[in-house]
Parts: C-alpha cells; structure tokens; sequence
C-alpha cells in the first residue's frame, strides 16, 4: 500500500468523481484509476461502487476512508515536525477552540505567541468540544481547547485542565437588572427569558442543566447563536445570558455584568490531544505558553 494511492482514494471519496479528483491532486486520470485498482487488488476487496455517473463507496471503501484521512494528516504533521527544528522558524500550529474561549482566553496568548515565533502559522478552528474531539481523533488538529468533562465516549486523547472560570449573567443596561440583589441565583433566571446558544454548545448543555437543577425548565427569547450573536442580542435587550466572565469582560461598557451567586457556575477548560501522537514541537510550545498564562487560576 503505498501513500500516493491513499492520497488518491481520499481524493475520489470527497469528490465522488474520478476527474474531478485527478485534478485536485494534479495527475492524469487514467494514472489516478489504475493507482485506485492496485490498491484495490492489493486489499483484495473493491473500494468503489461505479456506476455511469454515481460514485460511491463499498463497505470497504467506509471502513478505510478514516484510516486513510489519519495516515495522510499524520503524515502532514511529520513533514512539519521536521521543517520545525531551525528554531520554529517555520511551521505551523492547528489549534481548535470552543468560540467562548477564542473570544475570551485566546487573543492576548496568540499574540504573543506570534511575536515570538512569527514564522508559524496559526490555523485556528472553532466550534463545539464533541466536533473538537471528533477532529482531533481524525489528526485535523494538533490541540483542542475543550471543556470538561470530555464528550462520552472520547476517543485515546490527553487532556490537561488549563483553567476554571466563573460563568456571569449578562444584560442590556437599558433593561431591569436580572435578580434582586448584587448576585444573580440561578432559581432567578426562572423568571427571565434567556438568549440561548445553538445545541451542541457547551455553555447551553451547562445553563439548561443548572435550570433543571433548581427544578424549572428555561425560558428562551432566542436561541440557536454563537457568541458574537447572543451578545448582541442581549445588547438589543431581548435577554439575558450566561457567559464565561473573561467574555463579559473583554465585550466592552455596553453590558451589565451580574455575578452569579454562591456556589455558582464555573466551567473547566482543558488543553486536548491525540494520545497516540506528540503534539508538533510548535503547538507544544503553544501549549507551554497557555498553561504559563492560564493554568488553573
């Protein structure tokens, strides 16, 4: 089995054409056909269904398309090894991040580290911890910036806790306060309509929780946002939200930010990765510079 030939099928299964994927990878098409049958012949099992215009894949075909992406993205990931070793001079970092904490924890650290490094380039992913692990898993990402605890059941990953953060409650000033006090109970929040992020989000997993905790189900003004949406739409004054105090923080004077009472809410951030495979020297680094800023404060 020989890597140009992993390269290819991979290629045929996004494309679900022939040409289409002899294009993408820059070889003639019959070349790239004849590769797909040696390999084939070699597996002793057909990869494809072809039929005049419809591609698909076999059984064979499923079961070897995430075996083959892994290989060729950890292959990647030697080439970059190696390039890293003139003292970071190149290379690059595939960091993925909850958009809570890109908004929140990331932008100071990032820059720092592009200052010290200039040559790395930072490829930066967002969105939820299960699709973070899942990406993880497949060797799309060197590091994942995940919240505890990981999705069940995760894949061989290691994951070191970075920080806990206070989660606040915040509101339009142009609006009555939520609460009654200088603290907000999360028994309070059943009297007020919240702005809800999109299913999947860990922040919606956590709130929804709480609420059913304190034995009511939260009402929702609007849902289904990232970040940058539900703050605005708090700002608009159609609700309040539960959000992680760094974000409250940085989202400037146009909010009201009302701490949650005792005991609280607080989440767990971790720094994730294959368990399998050291982390590229770069991301390593990245990693070092998060735990010097961040670790569990």
């Amino acid at each position: 089995m020989q890597f140009q030939q992993l390269q290819y099928f991979v290629a045929v299964a996004e494309t679900r054409h022939f040409t289409r994927a002899a294009e993408q990878v820059h070889v003639a098409q019959p070349s790239l056909s004849q590769q797909i049958r040696a390999l084939e012949r070699e597996l002793g099992a057909d990869l494809f269904q072809r039929a005049r215009g419809n591609i698909t894949l076999t059984d064979a075909g499923e079961a070897l398309l995430p075996l083959a992406r892994r290989i060729l993205a950890d292959t990647e990931t030697a080439r970059y090894e190696v390039q890293e070793l003139a003292q970071l001079r190149r290379g690059r970092v595939r960091l993925g991040a909850t958009p809570s904490v890109c908004t929140g924890l990331l932008p100071d650290v990032l820059r720092a580290f592009h200052d010290r490094y200039p040559g790395v380039r930072l490829l930066i992913e967002e969105g939820g911890s299960h699709d973070l692990v899942r990406e993880l898993a497949r060797g799309a990402l060197d590091l994942a910036l995940v919240v505890l605890p990981l999705p069940a059941p995760a894949p061989a990953l290691t994951a070191r806790e970075l920080l806990r953060e206070d989660l606040v409650v915040v509101s339009s000033p142009d609006a009555p306060a939520p609460g009654r006090g200088a603290a907000v109970r999360v028994g309070d929040l059943e009297g007020e309509r919240l702005v809800m992020f999109r299913h999947g989000y860990d922040l919606r997993e956590l709130t929804v929780a709480a609420c059913r905790a304190e034995g009511f189900e939260p009402s929702f003004a609007v849902e289904g946002g990232e970040m940058d949406a539900v703050l605005g739409f708090v700002r608009a004054g159609l609700g309040v939200a539960v959000v992680p105090r760094m974000v409250a923080v940085r989202s400037g004077r146009d909010l009201r930010v009302t701490p949650l009472a005792r005991p609280g809410l607080y989440r767990t951030v971790a720094v994730a990765h294959r368990s399998d495979v050291a982390p590229p020297r770069a991301a390593r680094e990245l990693q070092e510079m998060l735990f010097e800023r961040f670790s569990l404060r």
